[in-house]
């Protein structure tokens, strides 16, 4: 390796490198793999797909602008995965540069499924260590997850310790991605997505061909950390670094919408089977601030922004007792809107102080016109990993998705065999080619 083994961006690929990888460490990543192409697939049917699908057809189907594609498709749905500790979305930065280098190079299934746990790895290492105060402003995912790009890509590449620190070091100055859209709903995030699957493998593409970056691009005077982290915490980066892998920490969406509303959505849905036939007069959340920031919208004005707005989610799980893509449309917002006028969200204990390492709790009260309250607590959500997914529920979440994409029957179950194939080391690219934009 270089002289500039001391840094942190070193060490971490020293400890991602060094970490066995097991044949059910190799099972869950084909899942999590499984869980990232359905949601791709599923994000073509959108307004942002459409639109992200109509740039890349007037495009030669290049690694790079299929990276791109299929990162910011998979981000669209909100139904793709959360690792809780760093608050990133690693598989629609991860999956989509694996998936899409791998085809070109018609790489096997271990070595796409090592590459998943290796991507995950740095991404989430990084995200856990930037800070509360980051994530007020710029959005982790954006900005954790060119390292995860470019450490998937040098593990394909083959790139050696020192051609993957150059890879990091120019995935880190790429980093970029602010929360401003919220205000308006704005397709951003999805570009978040995409951009950092792409810049990761722009670095690692670039550093097999000699080209350098900065070694100390985490923790120098003018680098990630200082420059958009004021509470960062660099130690983070490398501890507990005989760990499971982090995609094993990683949880699964069930409902799709942002994770922030999840704990709301379980308290909820656990009260509905009490509500038939009785009023609600108030309902109250009590939350942690960061789903306060990120998901205080009381009164939703499109399907995006009601996917952020824990006052609509509320009143879904209440009402229907599910929460479906349905629940936010045009007619849902508008069937809604009574009772989510009632839902006060409020920053409470212990749900302040557990976010984001211990849990991401809420509690729900709803006070009813006879006088009763109804409460119900979560400290946590389903689909994380103590209260995973079966693999039949992420199974049949991914035809669920691959439908709503448009994908014929016969071909998702090509797709999905395909993908869960991949532990025995074979690559069915015939098959996986149908997720490629």
């Amino acid at each position: 390796m270089s002289n500039a083994t001391g840094t942190l961006t070193g060490k971490l690929i020293q400890l991602v490198r060094g970490k066995p990888v097991t044949a059910a460490d190799l099972e869950q990543a084909a899942l999590f793999m499984l869980d990232a192409i359905a949601n791709a697939v599923g994000g073509r049917n959108s307004a942002a797909g459409e639109i992200l699908l109509r740039w890349a057809s007037g495009r030669p189907a290049q690694t790079s602008n299929q990276t791109f594609v299929l990162g910011a498709l998979t981000h669209i749905l909100e139904t793709d995965d959360l690792h809780r500790s760093s608050v990133t979305h690693p598989g629609c930065v991860v999956v989509p540069v694996v998936l899409a280098l791998g085809f070109h190079r018609e790489q096997g299934g271990a070595e796409l499924l090592g590459a998943v746990l290796h991507g995950y790895e740095a991404m989430c290492r990084v995200g856990n260590a930037v800070g509360p105060a980051h994530y007020r402003i710029w959005h982790n995912t954006a900005t954790c997850g060119p390292y995860g790009s470019a450490m998937a890509a040098a593990n394909l590449l083959q790139l050696d310790d020192a051609e993957a620190q150059h890879a990091l070091g120019n995935a880190g100055t790429q980093s970029s991605g602010l929360w401003q859209f919220l205000e308006t709903g704005a397709m951003s995030k999805h570009l978040h997505a995409g951009r950092a699957a792409e810049s990761g493998l722009l670095a690692a593409e670039l550093a097999a061909l000699g080209f350098t970056g900065p070694p100390a691009i985490l923790e120098g005077e003018k680098g990630f950390f200082a420059g958009a982290c004021p509470d960062a915490q660099p130690a983070r980066v490398l501890a507990d670094a005989a760990a499971p892998w982090q995609l094993i920490r990683t949880s699964i969406k069930p409902w799709p919408s942002c994770r922030h509303t999840h704990p709301a959505i379980d308290a909820a849905l656990e009260l509905y089977g009490s509500l038939f036939g009785r009023d609600v007069v108030r309902v109250e959340a009590e939350v942690y601030q960061a789903a306060l920031d990120v998901c205080n919208r009381p009164d939703p004005n499109s399907e995006y922004e009601a996917k952020f707005s824990l006052s609509h989610c509320i009143a879904a799980a209440l009402a229907d007792g599910r929460v479906t893509f349905d629940s936010f449309d045009g007619r849902s917002r508008q069937r809604l809107a009574a009772l989510r006028g009632r839902v006060s969200a409020v920053v409470a204990e212990p749900y302040r102080s557990a976010y984001p390492d211990q849990y991401w709790g809420a509690r729900i009260s709803v006070t009813l016109s006879d006088g009763e309250t109804l409460t119900a607590e979560k400290k946590g959500c389903k689909g994380d990993p103590k209260s995973a997914l079966s693999r039949k529920e992420m199974i049949d979440k991914a035809k669920l998705l691959m439908r709503h994409g448009g994908l014929e029957q016969r071909a998702t179950e090509s797709l999905v065999a395909a993908v869960l194939d991949l532990p025995s080391g074979r690559a069915d690219w015939q098959s996986l080619r149908a997720v490629m934009p």
